[in-house]
């Protein structure tokens, strides 16, 4: 038997680009309140909204733009105007509008394993936006099954893998989240394959589990059937 059937995929800065535009977003968010504190400053109070937020609103941009909001009145002590409240809500809007940038390597990758293996997309964060992306990415029709979570845990692992393949043990999960795709799929029993994004974001950081038998680490996703070819011939 095959020691690995089934390759799940993360989508935001793994498949397509993601980050770079919630850092534009938030450079835009800092020059509205640009009369009440420094950019660090609003960056700073900022994370901190998000990190409280997160077990309330989840991931995804809708989230994010609340905590712009809750920032916007914390940091002018309850006196910010009311078309800086617009402003934000149109830069929100703005980030769910944003173009789909695929990634180098991924879509020959995908195909390259289409058929081979069986191929899900596990993302977490906002239900529509996710599926906008997916569309335009042109991507979906390389995946059997698409799977959109609240959140990523061990037994989100274990319940996907064993729902729809030969369970986690013989599964792998690619990402460029340690914390959200490689730490928990290991934990569950399956490989994780770390790809580096340069604009992970700081809550996603967590150290390498880099004695873990199953943990891999690659440049770029189109290193991957590489590194299954390793693994199956072990």
């Amino acid at each position: 038997m095959r020691p690995i059937t089934a390759i799940g995929f993360d989508a935001d800065d793994t498949l397509w680009q993601n980050e770079q535009f919630y850092r534009l977003t938030e450079q835009q968010f800092a020059t509205l309140l640009g009369d009440y504190a420094g950019g660090s400053q609003v960056s700073d109070r900022l994370l901190e909204a998000e990190k409280r937020n997160l077990e309330h609103y989840g991931f995804g941009i809708k989230g994010f733009t609340l905590s712009m909001i809750e920032t916007a009145i914390e940091v002018t002590n309850g006196n910010v105007p009311a078309k800086t409240i617009s402003d934000i809500l149109d830069i929100g809007r703005e980030l769910l509008r944003h173009p789909v940038e695929t990634l180098p390597h991924v879509e020959e990758t995908l195909r390259a394993l289409n058929g081979e293996y069986l191929l899900v997309l596990i993302t977490k964060g906002d239900l529509f936006d996710q599926e906008r992306k997916l569309a335009q990415s042109g991507l979906g029709d390389l995946f059997d099954a698409i799977e959109i979570v609240s959140d990523k845990s061990a037994t989100t692992y274990r319940r996907i893998f064993s729902k729809l393949a030969d369970g986690p043990d013989r599964a792998m999960m690619v990402g460029n989240s340690l914390k959200s795709d490689i730490v928990p799929a290991i934990a569950a029993g399956s490989y994780g394959v770390f790809i580096p994004h340069a604009l992970t974001w700081i809550v996603e950081h967590v150290e390498p589990p880099k004695d873990a038998p199953r943990f891999r680490q690659i440049e770029h996703i189109g290193q991957l059937p590489e590194v299954l070819e390793q693994i199956r011939a072990a």
